[in-house]
């Protein structure tokens, strides 16, 4: 199971990664909203790493046999965590007018982010 400092560590990296993906792919430069990235990327994964701690769940950290992509239950929990959550905060708050298309993009770059990250470094 994993250990909280290691559940802070992955969560730290992925808002970091969220940033990254959501900057130079997304395109995004205003701080409010790379602020609300950090928080979701943060947030989701910590989040689902969290539950899975509270009721040791260690079915969910088996990885795919796919040599290229090992990505496990666990790891596939962290994105969708880290999409529905920045997605409402983007949604709700610095992008609350702005078109959902857009929404929904900077979400998907930060919970890809925050998959490649679990599935990869931590």
């Amino acid at each position: 199971m994993l250990a909280w400092t290691t559940i802070s560590y992955g969560a730290a990296l992925s808002a970091v990664a969220g940033l990254v993906f959501v900057f130079l792919l997304g395109r995004e430069r205003r701080p409010g909203t790379l602020m609300a990235v950090a928080v979701g990327a943060f947030a989701g994964p910590f989040a689902w790493n969290a539950v899975l701690r509270a009721v040791d769940a260690p079915q969910f950290f088996v990885d795919a046999p796919l040599p290229v992509f090992p990505v496990s239950w666990q790891d596939t929990g962290s994105g969708v965590f880290a999409f529905a959550v920045l997605a409402l905060v983007l949604g709700m708050g610095p992008l609350r007018s702005a078109p959902a298309q857009r929404v929904i993009l900077l979400a998907g770059l930060g919970s890809i982010a925050a998959l490649v990250v679990d599935v990869f470094l931590y």
